[in-house]
């Protein structure tokens, strides 16, 4: 059991060691503090932007989109969605809202976990965050498909408006109705995050896998 134990968490490093290179060993955790820090930030700031041009609103719409929120014109654009036959904003990735903070605060622990742990393992705990910023792109692109290729039939405008996936990222629109959408300040933290894991791994191969090596030459000495 100790074996597999030492197997799973990876060495400990010597006092001696630790003292002659502390920068090796603390390098990784630096890194991995400061991305789980920035994933965590990320919570609070928008994550995906969206304005809309129609000739109702000649200031133009706007949608912001917080991990957990929907904030500005969302009512006036469910509105304006209706007569074409798209569902309410509220009803795509409602279940991915309710969750969200916590499954980040949940990342956030993951990769103090993988800082603490000094074996391969540590990349099973720190890629949930390591791969959310794709995760993000991938589930709210199922949601404007979802919602652009099942439009209402009995909507008002249904007959000149067929179904079609409305665009994540850049310009696009339907109709009378032009989009411009960008990624926001948090998603940006979140892939900043992200970068810094896959560059604390590289530190932390560096730093561990001389050690992890030593230990399993000891065990085959000792056996």
């Amino acid at each position: 059991m100790t074996n597999v134990l030492h197997s799973l968490i990876g060495p400990r490093v010597p006092a001696d060691e630790l003292r002659a290179h502390r920068g090796r060993y603390l390098t990784p955790t630096l890194i991995f503090m400061i991305a789980r820090v920035l994933l965590l930030v990320s919570i609070f700031f928008p994550y995906w932007h969206m304005e809309l041009d129609a000739p109702q609103y000649p200031n133009g719409l706007f949608l912001t989109a917080y991990v957990n929120h929907l904030a500005g014109d969302v009512r006036e654009i469910d509105g304006l969605n209706h007569y074409i036959g798209m569902r309410p904003l509220g009803e795509a990735a409602a279940f991915e809202r309710a969750v969200s903070v916590w499954m980040i605060i949940a990342m956030f622990l993951l990769v103090e976990g993988a800082a603490v742990i000094h074996s391969r393992w540590a990349v099973l705990l720190a890629l949930p965050a390591a791969t959310f910023p794709v995760g993000f792109i991938v589930d709210m692109h199922y949601w404007m498909r979802t919602f652009g290729l099942n439009l209402d039939p009995e909507a008002p405008l249904s007959s000149s408006v067929k179904p079609f996936v409305p665009t994540v990222i850049g310009e696009g629109g339907i109709g009378q109705f032009k989009t411009f959408a960008e990624f926001g300040a948090g998603y940006w933290l979140a892939v900043a995050g992200s970068v810094l894991i896959v560059i604390g791994f590289v530190f932390h191969r560096r730093a561990y896998k001389p050690l992890l090596e030593r230990m399993r030459q000891e065990r085959r000495a000792v056996s």
